[in-house]
């Protein structure tokens, strides 16, 4: 997912807490109703799941929507929510199929049943929005609603993973007497059935959330009354959080704020946990671009300095990245460590010699504007790749839709984004990044690529497919259709009188406002 989904590695809290038994203790009934504000810099694209494919409006749809499964804080396997069970039928994994809980209702009072949930699949692979998440969905051949609370799911091949693909955003249950069946929904309204209620929304703004009374599912009990504010740029997050506007502060706080943590501050509780999400430089590879020739990809990998761009624009608070798979997650290499070791001018100079290239090579470099540190990023980054006068490099910031749709067309040379997985496998590192048709739109196609991601999702034991994607990292170090950056730290900063932090997102792609209460 865009940054764009996962935090799922062993975690490490840094939990500035007075009494060990503080997370145990009950809110007041003055409490009760009072509205915990949570300040983030990640925007909502859309409030309709078949037109949004980043982490801002994920966020979002994992409080206000179901979805058959969910992931439970910690868990790697999906778990029933708006399914009493699901389960592969058949040892072919083709077939899945879900029986469906009969007591859910959507706000308008209307009982949820197996066709809301095949409409909802359906209008997502239907809509095909460029920004949206109908890629997520490519296995999927068709829906059927067998009866009120059965659904079938023919996929098109074997896929271990599929499972997975239906507790993301991409399988948000709507109500589908509230959404058009063949294009997205306007307006600022959502329909679901989850934990909350939207109760009012101003885009770029905020988002108040009332807890769902009628919700039934995995979640144990709603929670309180939640208003997240969005913010243009992490300095006016800082400057929020600072102000004590904010009761919680998370994705993303400046580089500068966040070094400068102390977790025994006791006015304020730190999560600090290892997260699985990335940042890659992506590359057009297509016809006419300058970056087509595979040897002017190779000519910039030699050239990146990871551990640079950590130190000095990210002040330690991410990791340097070596492959396309981050560290800790199963099947994870350092295919671009072993292939550019170093940083050598000499290297890419011979290489762009031999591509017979003009020197140098001209290319834009594209980012989202008030996303973190990426204006900084594309600074040291332009500086890197300048060096030796080997390419000149034009840098632009883009505002994040903008930025979106441009990637999407393929309107630029190279870009930056962050990638937050949308769900606990190796898998979504694959086909949305680099599988033909990805959702990166670098026009890279490469058929043992696309073989080797077919072949790992035959797995259901996913350690099984760990070969596959050692050798599917070793092809993109070769071919050079993206270069990674960097592996984020995963923070989340609330006043001393909110419990539940830790909880908030674990790299599963949900967004646990309802653990989020008052000490």
């Amino acid at each position: 997912m865009r940054s764009v989904r996962m935090r799922i590695l062993v975690t490490l809290l840094v939990v500035a807490v007075i009494g060990v038994g503080a997370w145990q203790l009950l809110p007041s009934q003055d409490d009760k109703n009072r509205t915990i504000t949570v300040g983030t810099t990640d925007a909502v694209t859309s409030l309709d799941p078949a037109g949004a494919y980043d982490a801002g409006s994920w966020a979002l749809f994992s409080n206000v929507f179901q979805t058959l499964l969910t992931f439970e804080p910690g868990g790697v396997d999906p778990v029933p929510d708006a399914a009493r069970s699901c389960a592969f039928e058949g040892t072919n994994l083709r077939t899945y199929r879900c029986r469906l809980r009969d007591d859910i209702t959507f706000p308008s009072g209307r009982k949820m049943t197996a066709e809301d949930v095949k409409f909802s699949f359906d209008r997502v692979k239907k809509i095909n929005s460029e920004v949206g998440p109908a890629s997520l969905l490519s296995t999927l051949a068709s829906v059927t609603a067998d009866n009120a609370t059965t659904v079938t799911f023919h996929l098109s091949s074997a896929d271990a993973t599929f499972p997975q693909k239906v507790a993301t955003g991409a399988g948000s249950i709507v109500d589908k007497d509230k959404y058009p069946a063949t294009a997205l929904r306007t307006g600022d309204g959502a329909d679901g059935s989850g934990p909350y209620t939207l109760s009012s929304y101003t885009k770029d703004k905020q988002a108040v959330l009332a807890p769902y009374k009628a919700y039934h599912g995995n979640v144990k009990e709603t929670g309180r009354p939640v208003e997240l504010r969005y913010y243009a740029d992490s300095e006016k997050l800082d400057s929020a959080w600072k102000a004590q506007q904010v009761d919680v502060a998370t994705r993303t706080l400046s580089p500068d704020l966040l070094s400068g943590l102390n977790p025994s501050d006791p006015n304020k509780r730190v999560t600090e946990s290892d997260s699985a999400e990335t940042r890659n430089l992506y590359l057009n590879t297509r016809a006419g671009s300058p970056l087509h020739e595979v040897g002017v990809r190779r000519a910039l990998a030699w050239l990146v300095n990871r551990e640079q761009l950590a130190a000095t624009v990210y002040k330690g608070t991410v990791d340097p990245l070596y492959s396309l798979i981050p560290a800790g997650i199963t099947g994870h290499t350092t295919s671009f460590f072993d292939t550019y070791p170093t940083q050598s001018t000499a290297k890419a100079r011979q290489l762009l010699t031999q591509a017979g290239v003009t020197l140098p090579v001209r290319f834009t470099l594209g980012y989202g504007r008030n996303r973190g540190a990426g204006e900084q990023e594309a600074a040291a980054l332009k500086k890197q790749l300048e060096a030796g006068g080997l390419f000149k490099v034009d840098v632009r910031g883009y505002e994040w839709t903008d930025f979106q749709k441009r990637w999407a067309a393929g309107k630029m040379d190279a870009w930056a984004v962050g990638w937050v997985a949308d769900y606990p496998d190796p898998d979504t590192f694959g086909s949305p990044l680099v599988g033909t048709g990805s959702t990166m739109s670098t026009g890279y196609s490469n058929k043992v690529v696309d073989h080797l991601i077919q072949d790992s999702q035959r797995y259901a034991d996913r350690t099984r497919a760990a070969s596959d994607f050692r050798a599917l990292q070793g092809d993109v170090a070769t071919d050079v259709p993206l270069i990674p950056l960097w592996q984020r730290k995963e923070y989340v900063v609330s006043t001393e009188d909110v419990g539940g932090g830790q909880y908030l997102a674990d790299g599963t792609g949900v967004f646990r406002l309802w653990l989020l209460d008052w000490i």
